[in-house]
């Protein structure tokens, strides 16, 4: 290991939404800030990210009428008996200074849609709109020498290269191959991305997560934070009095961090360590049933916080953000994810188990319906179902990852992402699920759909249902017969957006020893730590919109925290590195 010695205020463990919020606003106050990030990347799963983030409170939610009662409200119907009142007070009181201050101080700008609804219309308190905010499409060439160490999208995930928006963007893309305004619109989009990917190697329009994080990458330059890459943190330090006082670094930057104000833990959770799973996750108890898209959850976090007595913090009712996914095999033998976030919520498309059966609303979240599919296969080996379509859906919208006509459908099926069959007899046999069984499910989905009616889950009946469907298809925008064929599965199997049982944390984002009593100077936010949620996923952006919060107050209340410990700690001199 070098032996070199580096010095600053704070050191930040991780480059998504929450380390980099930590970073910019500490940065701001005037301490030298240093990002230690392990992967090649900067934005870490923020950039692959659909970049929304959940902050009720907002000024569109306050000029809405929104109140504080009805959002307390919503959040304790989906927490349950987990509900964390001093972290939901925490969060909500510092939601407007937060925004208003990334907005108005740093390069990040918002979108304030007119439409997108709570998760769960049906609960109480839940609201259309003026909660959850995205980032602002931006053009990447701000980033100068910083654009290609920016996190790349998740291919899986774009168009061809483009990455949607949610909203009108993506419904663009939904009518591309049955309008010739949304197919002229398409068009520019893809060959503008193509054009610039073979010139400059990267599109420079930035969408979603990574616009946020293009923003706040753009933001931590103009304000002198090192962002370190492939520099992975392996030690946490700390002084003779139980004081953090830096880190032991690896990688290109290998050496001693001193941090006079602390360490913050963003490097995310634990979701792809097996280990760490099969622990805290009943579904995966060997951990081999459960396949995650987020980038860097290898459990530094526990890792990292365990040798100074951090732990993880399971008072959760769902210890992580589901995702159904589907897991297939590139060209070049590689495993590849698509997480399906959206795609069987649209008319056409249904979900089954291998008995055939419909097990939950296909319009729900997909926390919600991840929640149903775990409850489905609870004892069995593999955590599965299927996604069916019938040839209009799959001409219309495909399957997620399958596109539709006039795509043609050869790579898809030699990937093994899509199954392909002419009856629902041969499709049952395909995929292995029981023959009567799919075929009275369709019998009694097609009879309801008909009539845009589900009478066993109530597919189709509120606003969120909608948002997530065909909003131009009558008489329901969630709901279609499957009677034409051929007809079309994909696999889906169990995946997630990022744990929710993360450290024990105080309302100052302090990481908790076993005594739950802080751990002075170091800080945990983002799915470092344990959502504030309780194990719900209230909407859009749910992960992010914490993090940011909680970014921002730890880069804020560095200073003061270090100036109450009864040890003090002198500033230091900053080395030229």
């Amino acid at each position: 290991m070098s032996s070199k010695t580096v010095k600053c205020d704070l050191l930040v463990i991780g480059s998504g939404a929450a380390g980099m919020a930590a970073a910019l606003k500490a940065a701001s106050e005037g301490h030298s800030v240093i990002v230690a990030e392990k992967s090649q990347w900067l934005g870490g799963t923020t950039a692959i990210s659909g970049g929304w983030a959940w902050v009720p409170g907002n000024k569109q939610g306050v000029a809405q009428g929104d109140t504080r009662r009805e959002i307390e409200t919503y959040i304790r119907a989906l927490a349950k008996d987990c509900y964390k009142a001093e972290m939901v007070d925490t969060f909500l009181d510092e939601v407007p200074e937060a925004i208003d201050w990334l907005e108005r101080d740093t390069d990040v700008e918002f979108v304030y849609p007119e439409m997108a609804p709570d998760y769960q219309m049906d609960a109480p308190g839940a609201k259309p709109s003026g909660r959850a905010i995205s980032g602002k499409v931006v053009d990447a060439r701000t980033l100068g020498e910083n654009r290609l160490r920016l996190r790349p999208y998740l291919d899986t995930y774009t168009v061809f290269g483009y990455m949607p928006e949610v909203g009108p963007d993506i419904a663009q893309f939904l009518h591309a191959n049955q309008s010739w305004k949304s197919f002229a619109y398409v068009s520019k989009k893809l060959l503008e991305t193509w054009v610039e990917t073979v010139l400059c190697r990267r599109s420079f329009d930035r969408t979603n997560g990574n616009s946020l994080m293009v923003r706040m990458v753009s933001s931590a330059a103009k304000l002198g934070i090192r962002m370190w890459t492939e520099t992975p943190v392996t030690k946490i330090l700390q002084s003779e009095n139980g004081v953090v006082t830096g880190a032991v670094l690896g990688g290109v930057h290998a050496g001693t961090v001193e941090a006079r104000l602390g360490v913050v833990i963003a490097a995310g959770g634990y979701s792809s360590d097996p280990a760490l799973r099969a622990e805290y996750w009943g579904h995966d108890p060997h951990g081999d049933n459960h396949f995650t898209p987020t980038v860097g959850h290898d459990g530094d976090n526990v890792r990292l916080a365990a040798p100074l007595g951090g732990h993880v913090d399971t008072d959760v009712h769902e210890p992580a953000a589901w995702a159904p996914v589907t897991v297939f095999t590139g060209l070049r033998g590689q495993q590849r994810i698509f997480p399906h976030l959206r795609a069987f919520g649209l008319p056409g498309l249904i979900a089954v188990n291998r008995k055939g059966e419909r097990f939950a609303n296909e319009s729900s979240s997909y926390h919600d319906f991840g929640m149903a599919m775990i409850q489905e296969n609870a004892g069995q080996d593999e955590t599965f179902g299927y996604i069916i379509a019938d040839a209009k859906a799959m001409k219309k919208y495909g399957i997620g990852y399958a596109k539709p006509w006039p795509i043609p459908q050869g790579y898809f099926k030699k990937t093994g992402f899509l199954h392909k069959a002419d009856t629902v007899e041969d499709l049952a046999r395909e995929i292995g699920v029981d023959i009567a069984g799919l075929k009275k499910t369709l019998t009694e989905f097609n009879t309801g759909a008909a009539k845009g009616e589900d009478p066993k889950f109530n597919r189709g009946s509120n606003w969120f249902h909608h948002f997530k469907g065909d909003m131009e298809h009558q008489p329901n925008p969630n709901l279609e017969p499957l009677d034409k064929g051929p007809y079309y599965a994909a696999k889906i199997e169990m995946g997630d957006l990022g744990a929710y049982s993360g450290l024990a944390v105080d309302r100052h984002s302090q990481v908790l020893d076993d005594d739950n009593q802080p751990i002075p100077g170091l800080f945990a936010a983002g799915s470092a730590a344990v959502s504030i949620f309780g194990g719900g996923y209230p909407g859009y952006g749910a992960n992010i919109g914490p993090a940011l919060v909680f970014g921002y107050t730890i880069g804020r209340d560095a200073e003061i925290l270090a100036s109450l410990r009864t040890e003090s700690v002198e500033p230091t001199v900053l080395e030229e590195v």
